[in-house]
């Protein structure tokens, strides 16, 4: 086995130091053998409990409004936005273990992970099977500038007239509060941000191209899932009104869109991680061309799925409680070709959103025009 290199500690890199470009000395194959076989085995049971112990905290969270209204002033009004922040979070892992369902990561049995993903992600307001289509085309191109489903960088030629005129503080804080806001219905409704396609583009459509005709049916049963949670949520507004069904449920919803905007965001947005057109892209250089982040607690409340990202996009069906453990193992194999950042993630986040603007190739360093890497001159 060629290993990239052993010593785990050396790998520690500069936040703009280059991952390597090149065809990697390692195969799929070998990488996961190095995985600990235990790491690809679903235990449903296990599974249940990360989902019951979440649902329960969320359960908590929202009985603790009740008792809101007995708070003094100014604490009842204090409660309120930590409620939405501490929601927004455990609801946020929610999320990610129906995000496991979709990858057939929660148990063996696919009709258990496609029901309980689709009641999880319709609750929500995730169209379940339409998304888990899209988001599978997305590990099946990861960083492919041609085929990749989400978060393609543009070319500076592309780029709209009016971002020189955000690239300043107070346009960059703009952009990233109305992208954390709404970037992800825009994405689900209109492909805001996704591949561009010859047609109409929404996760709605039965008949977008993102779509076979084979998957069309689920994609309906997705839309009605919407419906009737849609249905749910007005019965709720017409019984216990509009403004306390949005203090209970709208902000911290609005707080896991801005989460899984954020986390896909920097999974995928680094100065030094390379992307690929057709030319020079294969898959595993592609999955290779993800940055794991660290959240701080956020890494255990979100199920790891911050700091174990590249380990996800190499093996999916690798439950989240595997996913540490097969980082771990996989790390000294991958060498230079893992890269991890440490960086505080808000921080993170402000740096990218100013580093990382464009996308052109270097022929100067790599010697081909098929490599990208991003750029911030306009």
């Amino acid at each position: 086995m060629v290993v990239a290199k052993a010593n785990v500690e050396d790998q520690k890199k500069t936040p703009h130091q280059r991952t390597p470009s090149s065809k990697p000395p390692f195969t799929v194959q070998q990488i996961k053998k190095a995985i600990p076989p235990h790491c690809f085995r679903r235990s449903l049971l296990r599974s249940l409990v990360y989902l019951v112990y979440d649902l329960t905290i969320a359960f908590f969270f929202y009985q603790s409004t009740s008792y809101f209204q007995f708070l003094p002033y100014p604490l009842n009004y204090i409660a309120w936005p930590i409620y939405w922040l501490f929601q927004g979070c455990i609801l946020t892992a929610v999320w990610v273990v129906a995000h496991e369902c979709g990858h057939h990561a929660f148990s063996d049995y696919q009709w258990i992970d496609n029901f309980l993903g689709f009641i999880l992600h319709s609750a929500l307001f995730v169209p379940y099977f339409s998304w888990k289509y899209s988001h599978r085309r997305h590990h099946s191109n990861t960083c492919s500038l041609d085929n990749d489903e989400a978060f393609i960088p543009k070319p500076k030629s592309e780029i709209q007239w009016y971002l020189k005129y955000l690239n300043n503080p107070p346009g960059r804080f703009i952009t990233l509060v109305a992208t954390l806001t709404l970037g992800w219905p825009l994405y689900l409704a209109f492909n805001f941000s996704g591949q561009p396609h010859d047609r109409f583009t929404s996760h709605f459509n039965p008949y977008s191209p993102i779509f076979t005709k084979s998957e069309r049916f689920q994609v309906y049963l997705s839309d009605a899932g919407i419906l009737g949670v849609t249905y749910v949520l007005y019965q709720i507004a017409l019984a216990k009104g509009l403004t306390w069904l949005l203090c209970v449920y709208g902000v911290p919803l609005l707080v896991v869109n801005g989460f899984l905007i954020l986390i896909t965001y920097l999974n995928h947005t680094h100065i030094s991680v390379p992307h690929y057109d057709s030319s020079e892209w294969d898959w595993l250089r592609g999955a290779l061309s993800t940055v794991d982040r660290d959240y701080g607690v956020l890494n255990k409340v979100f199920h790891n799925i911050t700091n174990t990202h590249v380990a996800h996009h190499l093996f999916s069906t690798i439950s989240h409680y595997h996913a540490m453990e097969a980082t771990k193992a996989i790390r000294p194999l991958l060498g230079d070709y893992y890269h991890y950042d440490d960086t505080p993630f808000l921080k993170a986040l402000w740096r990218e959103a100013k580093e990382c603007l464009y996308v052109e190739p270097n022929d100067q360093e790599t010697n081909t025009t098929g490599i990208h890497w991003y750029r911030n001159k306009l």
